[in-house]
């Protein structure tokens, strides 16, 4: 069975159950409009659908467009009937317009008689806004956004309908249509439909270059968020020096999300925590994950959930989620998590001042780690475990804690030859090993800053960077190590008993 089977079957028995008031959440509101059509023919009911722009369809009302006539209407109505109210989130939201009051209040007094009736209020709006008095009255459902068979049913029913159509080309690769509709997950129905309409009149084929024309519109729904990033897979495993252990617990895992691996009996990973030293390339390595494993790349930043009115933060937190599930299956990246934490029930000692909403998002997103079943992996990089809370360290979060150390002698000549390529200098005519063997203590970002003060100095005099440039730059800097020497001690400490090593 798949989600949209299992959603009907949670409506059905709620309104069998005669639940009063049932909050549906979906933008796609032609798509569900169809399916509570399909479910009132089956239980024998009414579907009356409101908007405050029509009032009720095909019932002529005083002052349809009034939020408490259409209330007043429907505790009035003899019928056996299920109620949609579209939109209806703007009236239960603070606004100087009309009184919230007023309306949360009449709510109640129909969710009473609702109970002892044959009828049921859907409120149907994108976006879940309860007053915290209609809370023990209202039950939540998500529409799911299409699955894998939908989005291949709307593409064939496409492809099918342009068969006859001679001017067209269409490709005759399963594979190739898979990995397009596998792309377009996360797309509503009509996004779906708009996008390879849009991709075959754009050059009159369906070919592979469809595929970088649907990731491309799986952009547009995360820059309309401002909670996520969707990031380009700009870097490879290739850019990252050393972390021979992380490298491999990845690549074994590299085709994890696959039919294959499903049909193997392989869980999907859940997720990745990495530990270590500032600058010593835990965001380099998240960023190269995504574009190892192929996948969307999500940067969430948990500092933007926190909104202005009751209810915001955790709504916030509830359409971030959704919104990269339904972009599943994704990399979630969260940097410095710490920081993110902080007040959220972690080191940070807040949580209380905010009347609770620290530690109920808190609350909400590990619940979501622990239970998830979604294809999206966490990484989330962090530099000071003292401030992450243990909730978050406990067994089940995440797949593996995975610690990055200062580089190794052999990790800093690595560094030491990507960075001076990506600089577009040959790395064999300097000797790696002595401006590795100078280094010690310094971490990645460390290593590059020198290369790049070494072309700064050299570039005016005209000539290019020596070994003794670099070992110039080097002997200026003060590392993190030195600075940060009791801190960083401490974490190594904490690390070696606790977590994987990633070299």
């Amino acid at each position: 069975m798949n989600r949209l089977e299992q959603t009907l079957l949670e409506l059905e028995l709620l309104i069998r159950s005669r639940y009063p008031i049932i909050y549906l959440v979906t933008y796609e509101e032609a798509r569900s409009q169809k399916l509570l059509q399909t479910l009132a023919k089956k239980l024998e009911k009414e579907l009356y659908i409101w908007s405050v722009t029509k009032g009720f369809d095909h019932l002529t009302l005083e002052k349809p467009e009034q939020p408490l006539y259409a209330l007043a209407h429907i505790e009035n109505s003899p019928e056996k009937a299920i109620f949609v109210l579209q939109d209806f989130h703007v009236f239960l939201t603070p606004d100087k317009n009309f009184d919230l009051n007023h309306v949360v209040r009449k709510i109640r007094d129909l969710a009473d008689s609702l109970r002892r009736s044959h009828k049921t209020l859907i409120i149907q709006s994108p976006f879940l806004h309860i007053p915290h008095e209609l809370e023990k009255d209202i039950s939540v459902v998500d529409l799911p956004i299409p699955d894998y068979t939908e989005i291949m049913g709307i593409l064939n029913g496409l492809l099918d309908g342009l068969k006859a159509n001679t001017q067209i080309s269409i490709s005759k690769d399963q594979d190739l249509k898979e990995k397009i509709v596998k792309a377009a997950l996360g797309l509503t129905a009509n996004e779906a439909e708009n996008v390879f309409a849009k991709s075959i009149v754009n050059d009159r084929k369906f070919d592979v270059e469809d595929l970088q024309m649907v990731l491309e519109e799986k952009k547009q729904i995360i820059r309309k968020t401002e909670f996520l990033d969707y990031l380009d897979l700009s870097e490879s495993m290739a850019n990252v020096g050393g972390l021979a252990g992380l490298k491999s617990w990845l690549q074994n895992r590299s085709h994890a999300f696959s039919e294959k691996a499903k049909a193997y009996g392989l869980p999907e990973p859940k997720g990745l925590l990495l530990l270590g030293v500032q600058g010593c390339g835990k965001s380099l390595a998240s960023k190269a994950v995504a574009n190892l494993w192929t996948l969307p790349l999500l940067r969430m930043d948990i500092g933007k959930m926190f909104g202005k009115f009751v209810g915001d933060s955790e709504s916030n937190m509830r359409k971030a989620i959704l919104t990269a599930e339904s972009l599943a299956p994704c990399v979630l990246w969260i940097d410095e998590i710490e920081k993110g934490l902080s007040g959220m029930g972690g080191g940070g000692g807040g949580g209380d001042n905010d009347g609770g909403v620290s530690k109920r998002l808190f609350g909400y997103f590990l619940t979501w780690m622990q239970e998830k079943k979604s294809p999206v992996f966490v990484l989330a990089n962090a530099n000071l475990i003292a401030d992450l809370p243990p909730e978050l360290l406990r067994k089940g979060r995440f797949d593996e804690i995975f610690f990055i150390d200062l580089p190794s002698l052999e990790e800093r000549k690595s560094i030491f030859d990507i960075h001076l390529k990506k600089r577009k200098r040959d790395s064999s005519k300097f000797n790696l090993a002595a401006l590795a063997q100078a280094c010690e203590g310094f971490n990645g970002a460390e290593i590059e800053q020198a290369i790049i003060s070494a072309l700064y100095d050299t570039f005016p005099k005209n000539r290019d960077i020596t070994d003794q440039d670099i070992l110039t730059a080097l002997k200026q800097t003060v590392p993190l190590s030195v600075t940060m020497a009791e801190s960083i001690t401490n974490l190594r400490e904490w690390a070696h008993k606790r977590a994987r090593l990633a070299t």
